[in-house]
């Protein structure tokens, strides 16, 4: 096994608590939304107000990572890692990146186009840049749907990686976010 350093500190908790509110709360509450449509409104509100104010709260938390990336880079790859694997594990993260922050925006815009304001868990309201619009909503709704299959093959690859480097491998890569 070769010896790895760790992320900082900061960058683990971003990545484990942004971790498990995409995967135990938006992608589910959106899979709720789009499959499984809630026939009572006050509750299906209410899931779409969950997912949406997470996925403001995601928003947040991507661009303070984002920050703390620059203030503390990443450790570097092993030393014997292959190119083409360091550019998968590049684009990957890049990708995961830009949808973490267009996401958010395009359901917001969304939500407004479909002619409903935001208010982050029911307390803080957001003022809409869009007015009610079906055409917008439509195509926003597409690419929101778009970027959500994306998300979740770009995870999908990345536990992939996962999996490769701890039991194929054996490198040690994922002590570096333990």
């Amino acid at each position: 096994m070769t010896p790895v350093s760790r992320y900082a500190a900061s960058s683990r908790l971003l990545h484990w608590l942004m971790s498990a509110l995409v995967l135990l709360v938006v992608i589910p509450a959106g899979i709720w939304i789009a499959f499984f449509e809630p026939a009572d409104e006050a509750f299906k509100m209410r899931l779409y107000n969950i997912h949406e104010s997470f996925g403001v709260l995601i928003f947040v938390l991507v661009l303070i990572r984002i920050v703390n990336r620059r203030l503390n880079p990443p450790p570097p790859l092993p030393l014997d890692m292959p190119a083409w694997m360091r550019f998968v594990a590049h684009a990957n993260h890049i990708g995961l990146y830009v949808l973490l922050v267009l996401m958010p925006i395009i359901g917001f815009l969304a939500t407004n186009a479909w002619g409903f304001p935001l208010s982050v868990f029911n307390v803080l309201p957001i003022p809409s840049p869009v007015g009610k619009d079906e055409a917008l909503a439509k195509v926003l709704s597409f690419l929101h749907f778009c970027g959500a299959i994306a998300i979740g093959l770009l995870i999908l690859g990345h536990l992939a990686g996962v999996v490769h480097h701890t039991f194929i491998r054996r490198d040690g890569l994922l002590r570096r976010m333990l």
